[in-house]
């Protein structure tokens, strides 16, 4: 049995079943769904990067490309589109999916071989348990069963991580010259970079803020080169990647400035229709407040399509009786004809500055805190048909219990995943510096966008899912045991 569990075609076919199981049983849909849909079909049918507007092809820029482009080649492929294409778009993004498990497996070997010194055999063993916990993980799985960006982003910044650690693990050979890893590292750190300024570029075509690794990564290993005189060879590698990420962006540079007539490299912050106008006052207001994901269905989602009941609102949002007789005032305005006003929202905007400027350790601090618990550490069932209502305990466990033993088995897990994935990291830490340089970029992507995510209008739990690789890589590492390295005692980087 050992053997049979240790060939990574068995977990991978485990894998399969999962995200099988969860496309046939729990197909979802999201807003963004129908927008990539309306994309891809006009692409497809008109060649034409847009959507309807009062009935006229309008041409946009509210999301990058990939995901569309992808769309409208399946759909050319199959010859269907919309939802009788979800099916294979779906299957298509479990393969991806699939991908993404075998290169974190392969994050965590490369990462274990710098730190014991039974090389092969740490290597193959922290690629099976990475395999494992990769093809078993529920929240990277169900991704694959809605039309979201989540499984390329996700697969695509894994391949961008491997590529850094190989970057990383070659430059170390400027400090630490060995000849146990050598043979492995023939390539020079300039290969490795331009490989991963591609990877960011095609990453990017998906996600607009996928650079932030490419900044973060650089900035990580800087201190390492500045103090050993590698400035240049520094800069050098940043110009490498930071050109093949424009080079690979370029066509959807220019075909924004012939266009749309701007210089436009990624999404805008505040992607909108050209008939829309960014909430900005109301978003204001919402970051005093808001941190739960229910309350984005409750309220920023209804925004201009729905009623917003003032009842749906969390006491928090309201630091005394007249200003929640005035949101309610505002909130009438809007029900009237589902629509925010410039002067509501401008309303709004008054709002929050006044609550900002009573408490601006709240606005600052504490929700960008709690934002964070709820996107670190949430059940993640958003797409199940699940409430995750867990508290109060006791009457959860009487009115719907499968909802509340789903709920806290998931939070547990996410739990246990994080837990592995810092006792792993924390392990490498001491065992090998070789290992620092990736190690201290991986880090420092995760607090960096982690901190990003909290000023975001929305926060999703699915927006930290492309850290998933290194976090399950990393647990995996928490397995290892193999005795330290002959180069855990030199100084680290």
């Amino acid at each position: 049995m050992k053997r049979v569990l240790s060939h990574p075609l068995v977990a991978i076919a485990f894998g399969l079943g999962l995200r099988l199981f969860f496309i046939l049983k729990f197909p979802a849909t999201a807003g963004d769904s129908a927008l990539y849909e309306e994309l891809a079909s006009n692409w497809f049918k008109h060649a034409a990067y847009a959507v309807s507007v009062n009935g006229h092809l309008t041409a946009v820029d509210v999301r990058m490309p990939g995901y569309s482009a992808f769309l409208a080649l399946l759909y050319a492929v199959t010859g269907r589109e919309g939802e009788a294409a979800r099916l294979p778009v779906m299957l298509v993004q479990a393969a991806i999916d699939l991908l993404c498990c075998v290169v974190t497996a392969a994050i965590a070997a490369r990462l274990a071989r710098t730190a014991t010194v039974q090389v092969q055999a740490s290597s193959k063993r922290t690629f099976i348990v990475a395999l494992w916990l990769a093809a078993l993980c529920p929240f990277t799985a169900d991704y694959t069963a809605v039309l979201l960006t989540e499984s390329f982003t996700t697969c695509l910044t894994a391949i961008s991580i491997y590529l850094f650690i190989c970057l990383a693990e070659s430059s170390s050979e400027l400090f630490w010259p060995t000849d146990r890893l050598k043979a492995s590292w023939d390539k020079s750190p300039e290969y490795w970079a331009a490989l991963f300024g591609l990877a960011i570029g095609v990453t990017t075509l998906f996600r607009p803020e996928s650079p932030l690794l490419l900044i973060v990564a650089f900035l990580a290993i800087a201190r390492s080169f500045v103090s050993r005189g590698y400035f240049l060879r520094w800069l050098k590698l940043i110009a490498i990647s930071a050109f093949l990420c424009a080079t690979t962006l370029s066509p959807w540079i220019i075909r924004n400035a012939v266009t749309l007539h701007r210089f436009q490299p990624l999404a805008p912050k505040d992607a909108m229709l050209p008939n829309e106008r960014p909430p900005v006052g109301f978003m204001a207001w919402e970051k005093t407040w808001l941190y739960r994901l229910s309350d984005c269905y409750a309220v920023t989602w209804k925004l201009n399509e729905e009623n917003i009941n003032l009842e749906d609102i969390p006491g928090r949002a309201f630091d005394s009786e007249s200003e929640k007789k005035h949101v309610a005032t505002l909130l009438d305005r809007h029900n009237e004809n589902n629509s925010l006003s410039e002067k509501t929202d401008a309303e709004f905007a008054g709002i929050g500055r006044r609550r900002t400027a009573r408490h601006p350790v709240r606005t600052y601090l504490v929700v960008p805190l709690q934002r964070v618990l709820t996107i670190w550490f949430t059940p993640r069932i958003e797409l199940l048909p699940f409430t995750g209502k867990i508290f109060p305990i006791a009457d959860e466990w009487d009115t719907d219990r499968p909802d509340l033993v789903v709920s806290l088995s998931l939070f547990f897990l996410n739990i246990c995943f994080l837990l592995a994935a810092l006792c792993g990291f924390i392990k490498l830490w001491k065992w090998s510096p070789r290992a620092r340089l990736a190690l201290a970029a991986i880090a420092a992507y995760i607090l960096i966008r982690t901190a990003f995510l909290t000023t975001v209008e929305a926060p999703e739990p699915r927006y930290v899912l492309v850290c998933f690789p290194a976090i399950l890589a990393l647990a995996a590492i928490a397995f290892l045991k193999r005795p330290v390295a002959a180069n855990a005692s030199r100084p680290s980087a």
